[in-house]
């Protein structure tokens, strides 16, 4: 028996075999940091102001309103709150919308309480082997045996044999809201099918037809927009009023979906906001390369994928789709992950398993939907989740990650083609938004490069060069080789904590998707923008959206009249809230004029600043760190061998590694702009607040993951 074709796995392989002192309870001086992230939905369980501050203390880092259910006031008040809790907790969170996009529902009527929340009456009660009508008539009334739908082309999607789910919006496996029923024939408007289950069918009902094949796409899909023009309104009166930072995009199917909202989130002045593409069918695998190329992040939507793909197969997706993600270094979410939290205050064993191996996976974030909503547990549900990935992190092997990132970027440099993520081609690319990138690098343009008189070649909006690409974009190559240098040193030195200046965000990105072992404190430089005689300062945002990055630790800076103590500072903050220690080493990545700055610095022996190791010291401690291996490549540890070989001088690499802070006046990210690391908590620090939240290759397709195992081989001839 063979494997399957293009696809191995790696086995977690611990360290420490003693199961003992795994048992042991995490050591109270560690930083309380988690590098993987979460996202709340807020709903009636949450949507108070004290339960949103008492969950951004828990770790929470984004809130997510979903326009499928609730009304627009409904949502306004939830955000109006979220600004409050974060007021109060002095805690940046992130904003996500999500949209309704082609999600087909159940029409009933529903009355609105107290709280603005919709609610129906009455349950829907279905028994096994009960007959059922679908019917697109839109005069007809709900109950147990008939049940309205909003899209008016459904007959025409479905054939007698095909499996329909109905269920619960957010239905969770511990709930009785799930339905299967089989169609039996079509008759005019009306879909006749048999209930294959039990169930009660409560709140918001939603239809979903899976797939009749078991891996190829023979379903008549709707015709529905990526966006409906109920969403395109939310989304335009929210966005009046509030930030927001992302928006999801439900239903995602192809590149050009991704292409339609930015179209729209453009013409609205919202260009800086994100876009994730949820992926929730076959579909969005099957062109899965071209959604990952306009998207800004994924999120693996697993409650509807799971409908659509055979159960075998959900692993392999999940593996390959956040591995692809990881190529990229693009966020990847994972949804449905704790269901039973809902009701229980405690997760099931495969429930606390299957969070802890989305983190050895590489996943960036895990969104909750149901578990905060309407759920009991709320707060208890972030905690258990994020105590979970703190001990799943610790054995993160990170060593292997870098190095696999390192192997596929030396194989595209040989063969280009093979990470080649356009349509005619089948591969991986690096794309990023086009407005962060160009803003990041907007200092570093000269003429004479490229068609538009910048560094990059003419682009449509929301790509950029591809990762091995051999373009017109040296400081593309240059940016991912600091990035991936930085987290080298930062590994051979042993340091505690890496820090990143940023104005847009996209260079912590880059080192974040290197998953170094230690936080990475992303220090966001706000920008001063001018549209005609407005002024405005830019960077709250930016800070926002590093939230659900991996390990990013976010903080907001603000200007300052001095930058020769600015390193000092944030080292002070990171003593203080119990990030670095004295004797530390910390890895800093910046800008200094044109050239890229990577300096290794250590804290003293206060905690109150830092130390300069001069370039002696530096190849011993080096050496030291590599053990017995007294023959160790320095250029290599600092990254400078591949930029050697690539005809290039180190120190076009990383210029003036060794810099002190005090020859770095001005080396605030992309400007000469001062700033103070505290702005976003002023005055002392009096306690330290929760590091989870502080404010502040493969070129195999991911659908090859959904093909069934046949019964006969046709390999090897046989």
């Amino acid at each position: 028996m063979g494997r399957s074709q293009g696809y191995v796995t790696k086995t977690h392989f611990l360290n420490q075999t003693n199961l003992g002192s795994l048992l042991e309870p995490a050591n109270p001086s560690e930083a309380d940091f988690t590098a993987t992230k979460v996202v709340v939905t807020i709903g009636p369980s949450c949507q108070d102001v004290d339960t949103l501050c008492l969950l951004l203390q828990a770790g929470a880092t984004c809130a997510r309103c979903d326009l499928t259910w609730g009304t627009l006031d409904y949502h306004k008040r939830s955000l109006q709150n979220l600004n409050e809790a974060m007021r109060r907790t002095r805690k940046l969170c992130a904003v996500m919308l999500d949209t309704t996009g082609r999600e087909i529902m159940v029409m009933r009527e529903h009355e609105i309480d107290e709280k603005g929340w919709p609610e129906h009456v009455h349950d829907m009660q279905v028994t096994e082997g009960q007959k059922l009508i679908i019917t697109q008539n839109p005069e007809a009334k709900a109950s147990n045996e008939v049940l309205p739908v909003s899209y008016p082309k459904f007959t025409t999607m479905v054939q007698t044999g095909d499996t329909i789910f109905i269920g619960r919006y957010l239905v969770t496996g511990s709930e009785d809201s799930s339905l299967y029923v089989t169609v039996d024939s079509i008759q005019g408007d009306d879909v006749i099918c048999t209930a294959a289950n039990h169930a009660n069918l409560d709140g918001l009902v939603t239809i979903f037809h899976t797939e009749r094949s078991p891996d190829m796409l023979n379903n008549v899909q709707n015709d529905l927009p990526i966006m409906t023009t109920d969403d395109k309104s939310c989304i335009k009166e929210v966005a009046a009023e509030f930030e927001i930072d992302f928006i999801s995009l439900s239903f995602t199917r192809s590149g050009e979906d991704v292409q339609a909202a930015r179209e729209f989130l453009d013409s609205i002045h919202m260009q800086t906001t994100k876009l994730i593409a949820k992926c929730e069918t076959r579909q969005s695998l099957f062109n899965f390369k071209a959604i990952a190329q306009e998207a800004d992040a994924v999120m693996l939507s697993r409650g509807n994928l799971g409908l659509d793909v055979l159960p075998e197969k959900m692993a392999l997706v999940q593996k390959h789709v956040i591995q692809q993600c990881n190529l990229l270094g693009k966020p990847v979410i994972v949804t449905r992950v704790v269901d039973t939290m809902v009701t229980s205050p405690r997760p099931t064993r495969a429930e606390a398993t299957d969070v802890a191996n989305a983190v050895l996976d590489g996943v960036d974030c895990i969104m909750l939907g149901a578990e905060t909503l309407r759920g009991k547990h709320p707060v208890a549900t972030v905690e258990t989740i994020l105590h979970i990935c703190k001990q799943a992190e610790k054995v993160f092997d990170h060593n292997y990650h870098f190095e696999t990132l390192m192997r596929e970027a030396m194989d595209a440099d040989e063969h280009p083609d093979m990470l080649d993520f356009s349509d005619a081609a089948d591969g991986l690319a690096r794309t990023t938004s086009n407005v962060s990138f160009n803003s990041e690098m907007h200092h570093s343009r000269q003429p004479g490069h490229g068609s538009n008189g910048g560094m990059f070649p003419s682009q449509h909006f929301g790509s950029t060069p591809k990762l091995g690409h051999r373009s017109s974009s040296p400081v593309m190559s240059k940016l991912e080789s600091i990035a991936s240098s930085a987290v080298r040193a930062a590994d051979k030195v042993q340091a505690a904590l890496i820090i990143v200046y940023t104005h847009t965000g996209h260079t912590a990105s880059l080192v974040s998707k290197y998953r170094p072992a230690m936080p990475i404190l992303t220090l966001v430089i706000p920008q001063l923008k001018t549209e005609a005689m407005k002024w405005r300062l830019e960077g709250r945002a930016v800070a926002r959206q590093c939230q659900i990055g991996r390990s990013l630790f976010p903080v907001l800076a603000a200007p300052s009249p001095s930058g020769e103590t600015l390193l000092e500072e944030v080292v002070v903050m990171a003593a203080n809230v119990g990030l670095v220690k004295p004797q530390d080493h910390i890895v800093c990545v910046q800008r200094v004029g044109e050239s890229f700055v990577i300096k290794i610095v250590s804290v003293n022996d206060s905690g109150d600043g830092v130390e300069i190791i001069r370039p002696k010291s530096l190849i011993n401690l080096i050496r030291a760190t590599a053990g017995d291996d007294d023959d160790v490549d320095v250029d290599e540890a600092l990254g400078n061998k591949s930029s050697a070989s690539s005809g290039k001088k180190p120190t076009q690499q990383i210029a003036g590694n060794l810099c002190p802070p005090s020859e770095s006046k001005g080396a605030n990210g992309d400007s000469d702009m001062a700033v103070h690391p505290s702005a976003a908590n002023k005055g002392p620090v009096s306690s330290a607040p929760h590091l989870a939240n502080l404010p502040s290759k493969q070129a195999t397709a991911v659908t090859d993951a959904i093909e069934p195992r046949g019964d006969t081989k046709k390999s090897n001839g046989k």
